[in-house]
């Protein structure tokens, strides 16, 4: 099928839509990370655990997610993921409203059923409905875009939404929870009744011949998948820890109110949406290795900077407020180079994919699902952050994100070098 007959604008908007719905109900644990901590008395370790909960659902559904697709198609996958998201924020309603955090965990776990399965789907399938190439390339890229939007909406909006802290409960955040809920109903109702083409699902009259190899016998992308398993977690582990390092009154916490607190966090994702921008834009002069690299020698330089600094030393760093418009916050320095860090992340995940699947002809798609597993990194590692914040305070748990660049640099430098160029991949 020839996807540039036919106009997919209507199905595109969805993607579009699910895009925005990916990093807007991940979001979610951050923001109310900071509320379960005072609702339910939680440490910063277990405060951490919705945010765990729904990455660690990656490594559960990330290969069936792969079947999935190619068993059943685009379409019934994303529906599928759909319901399944709209149980999952229903679920952490409910919870707020029987104030339970088990129930809590329970949706942000379902939740996170549901973001791998929207992972899976909306990035081949924008390529398909662009028709691939350059077009393909150029909506994924914008979906992206939108994706850093919802990202950097959620922890100022529910930041709002909480007011004070020391009173604040998960029903606070139920406007923002009633809103992933429509949007996900719309999208139901708008993919149930489109057609979508389905060039990738398995004949099941083919015969699929064995293969000597796999994705996993090349040593670069098995350092790839660990370079992804670390940045996703450091990507998740700065604004998260500093979320709770600032909401925080006690044990070396900065004690600024949910609102400023939000607005600096959702300058954080704001930042990652304009370095994706650039990024997008210089990709086709600058290398994946080069970028990469020197995102990642920015950010431990940023980093330092930030546990070196001391937090009585402020400064007014210019954020994005909920009425979508810039202010000013007077935070220590050592946040703002914190937040910094997000113009570096932004291009560190497309950049370690693409170096990671180099030269992996027929194992790319087979690759692709194990990078879905690997994503669990972003509730492992601030997990592990948030454990160490509390022994040792917040400052010394930054300790844990500067290791994880550096792996990164050391993935974008060495590791990223295919040396087994020898195995056929056509």
């Amino acid at each position: 099928m020839n996807t540039k007959q036919k106009s997919y604008a209507l199905p595109i908007a969805m993607m579009f839509a699910l895009f925005f719905m990916i990093s807007f109900v991940t979001g979610f644990p951050n923001p109310l990370g900071v509320i379960v901590r005072h609702q339910f008395g939680a440490s910063n370790f277990l405060s951490s655990l919705g945010n765990a909960a729904n990455f660690i659902a990656y490594a559960f559904m990330g290969i069936p997610a792969g079947i999935l697709l190619e068993k059943v198609g685009y379409k019934k996958t994303a529906l599928l993921a759909i319901i399944v998201g709209f149980t999952g924020v229903a679920i952490q309603f409910i919870s707020g409203q029987i104030g339970s955090f088990f129930v809590y965990l329970m949706g942000a776990f379902i939740s996170g059923f549901s973001m791998c399965m929207l992972n899976t789907v909306v990035n081949p399938m924008l390529n398909t409905l662009g028709g691939g190439g350059k077009k393909g390339n150029q909506l994924i890229q914008f979906g992206g875009s939108i994706n850093s939007i919802g990202a950097t909406i959620v922890p100022v909006l529910v930041g709002y939404l909480i007011g004070n802290v020391a009173t604040a409960t998960i029903k606070d955040a139920n406007p923002a929870l009633f809103i992933a809920m429509g949007i996900f109903a719309l999208a139901f109702f708008v993919l149930f009744f489109v057609d979508i083409p389905e060039p990738h699902m398995i004949n099941k009259k083919e015969k699929k011949q064995p293969n000597q190899h796999s994705a996993l016998s090349f040593r670069h992308f098995i350092l790839g998948i660990i370079a992804i398993f670390v940045y996703v977690g450091v990507e998740v582990g700065i604004p998260n820890t500093t979320n709770l390092f600032m909401t925080s009154s006690g044990d070396g916490g900065l004690n600024i109110s949910a609102i400023i607190a939000g607005t600096v966090v959702g300058t954080y994702w704001f930042l990652m949406l304009i370095g994706r921008l650039t990024g997008a834009s210089m990709g086709a002069k600058i290398s994946s290795r080069a970028m990469l690299a020197f995102a990642a020698s920015l950010a431990i330089i940023f980093l330092l900077i930030a546990i070196f600094s001391p937090v009585t030393t402020t400064v007014k760093m210019p954020v994005f407020r909920s009425d979508i418009s810039f202010g000013l916050a007077e935070v220590p320095i050592s946040v703002m180079f914190l937040i910094l860090v997000g113009i570096c992340t932004s291009v560190m995940w497309g950049s370690i994919f693409n170096l990671a699947v180099e030269g992996l002809g027929k194992y790319t798609a087979m690759a692709s699902g194990i990078f879905m597993v690997m994503v669990c990194g972003g509730g492992i590692l601030p997990m592990i952050q948030g454990f160490i914040a509390d022994k040792f305070g917040y400052i010394s748990s930054y300790w844990v994100i500067v290791v994880g660049v550096a792996y990164i640099l050391f993935f974008a430098l060495i590791g990223s070098k295919n040396v087994n160029k020898d195995i056929p991949v056509e």
